[in-house]
């Protein structure tokens, strides 16, 4: 199984899919560098030689998008700045409510989690609470 900025590829999978298990690589990008490296795209992963992957990294690593751990890591410092600054989307994480608008009187339950159960109040049956008959002899 090759293995990309320590990530395991699947091997049977064509090399423009199996770029994409790369955080960060989609379709667009993965055609993009394969191209970039002068790889045949429909080629499986398994078939690629120490040369063709090693190209693919180069063009990677080149290209200046952030992948896998870079990208992870911006991701979570722009969500800390704004929430750091105190920002309307800063709370909202803080939260963990949505951040963009969403209503949340119904759904988000992504974001809330499950349910918190409400406590049910239970009736008492009214019998009870009418005060005992008087006998009727004296």
């Amino acid at each position: 199984m090759p293995r990309i900025l320590g990530v395991d590829i699947p091997k049977e999978k064509r090399t423009e899919i199996a770029l994409t298990y790369l955080y960060g690589v989609g379709r667009f990008l993965s055609n993009k560098i394969l191209k970039d490296a002068g790889v045949d795209p429909n080629k499986r992963a398994k078939d690629l030689t120490e040369e063709e992957l090693s190209h693919s990294i180069k063009t990677m690593q080149k290209g200046g998008d952030r992948l896998e751990g870079d990208l992870r890591r911006d991701i979570s410092q722009n969500i800390k700045r704004l929430m750091d600054i105190g920002s309307w989307r800063g709370s909202r994480h803080k939260k963990g409510l949505p951040v963009r608008g969403q209503r949340t009187r119904t759904n988000a339950r992504t974001r809330k989690g499950p349910r918190k159960g409400g406590v049910a109040v239970i009736k008492k049956p009214e019998s009870s609470s009418k005060p005992a008959a008087k006998p009727a002899g004296k």
